[in-house]
């Protein structure tokens, strides 16, 4: 190496990453024209992790603190470059920073609807919406899995990849878990504890490790949703008690009440003139009184009915006709008329 070519050469005293973007991961520092000088100083703030790389194979990797770089201290590298203990020149390895602090308050959702089984629906679409936070929890994992040897690696990279992790794992948990979409629904914590045990799982593999998960929302796509209410509103009609509507025959009767009497000529319209409108109304109040009234005791027998009065004999009746005309209530005419017909029966 000429004298010229050594003295443009740079060395690196100091390592350190100051964090400078936000939402930044992973970050290779830059080694271009650099060497790193034996003895130098590796700086790796809280929530950091260094690794140390040589020709694409992790070496050592450190943890928070100040470490003085020497063969000592990087017994992996010494032993990929073949150095020996008494090595103190200047040498070339990547360095990679990478951030382990919780991301917080991320968004996931279910962009397409996810299809698991249902024990009361047996298939359905779900979507869901919630919170998660992550870190990275392995650089070794991560770096190998996820991140590689770009120069950055941020925060939205990686969610792309975890949303698809998510969904699939997802759709797992729910369809293994028998846990009834209903139950889902109203209980968003439990579809939460449901997933977030595998979710974690399939996170660990990449070096993720799943902070907090939590379920905002969970709901049907809007042609299951209506499939639902339609359900739900049969199952109220028809789930009623005779005693209280009769089924669903009797709510479309009392149903009905107010179409008719919108029809022209009200509920006489319905049929053919007054007498059919009459039926029509005593149907529908029968329906009525079987769905609202409570239920009517047994019908008492009617009354025997009173003994004939003695017929009234022909002479008493002419006697009394008399007395009418006397007190002038009936006209000659009329007295004479009546008295005929009475006396054509007694003569016979």
């Amino acid at each position: 190496m000429s004298l010229g070519s050594f003295i443009k050469k740079q060395f690196i005293d100091v390592l350190q990453w100051n964090e400078e973007t936000e939402g930044v991961l992973a970050w290779r520092f830059p080694m271009q024209d650099f060497e790193i000088q034996n003895g130098a100083i590796l700086n790796v703030r809280e929530s950091q992790v260094a690794v140390f790389v040589n020709e694409g194979v992790i070496a050592d990797v450190f943890g928070p603190g100040t470490h003085k770089l020497t063969t000592q201290t990087l017994p992996l590298l010494t032993n990929l470059k073949n150095w020996d203990k008494l090595f103190a020149s200047p040498f070339k390895s990547d360095v990679y920073y990478f951030s382990t602090r919780v991301q917080t308050g991320r968004k996931w959702g279910t962009p397409q609807p996810i299809t698991i089984r249902d024990k009361d629906f047996d298939m359905i679409r779900v979507r869901a919406f919630g919170m998660f936070s992550y870190r990275v929890a392995d650089a070794r994992k991560f770096f190998t899995e996820i991140s590689g040897t770009r120069e950055i690696y941020t925060r939205d990279e990686v969610e792309d990849q975890l949303r698809g992790i998510m969904l699939s794992t997802m759709a797992s948990s729910l369809g293994s878990s028998n846990v009834a979409f209903l139950d889902m629904a109203a209980n968003q914590a439990l579809m939460a504890q449901q997933v977030k045990g595998d979710l974690a799982t399939a996170f660990s593999r990449y070096g993720v490790g799943l902070d907090e998960f939590n379920v905002a929302s969970v709901s049907l796509p809007e042609e299951l949703q209506a499939a639902l209410d339609e359900r739900i509103g049969a199952g109220m009609k028809g789930g009623m008690s005779a005693d209280k509507m009769g089924g669903f025959t009797k709510f479309q009767v009392a149903s009905s009440i107010p179409l008719a009497a919108q029809n022209e000529g009200g509920l006489a319209g319905m049929g053919a003139g007054l007498g059919a409108g009459v039926a029509v109304g005593q149907a529908m109040a029968q329906g009525l009184s079987g769905a609202f009234a409570p239920a009517a005791a047994p019908a008492a027998a009617p009354p025997p009915a009173p003994a004939a009065a003695a017929q009234e004999s022909i002479e008493d009746r002419l006697q009394k006709l008399k007395g009418l005309l006397d007190k002038g209530l009936i006209s000659a005419a009329d007295y004479d008329g009546t008295k005929a017909e009475l006396l054509k029966k007694l003569i016979g």
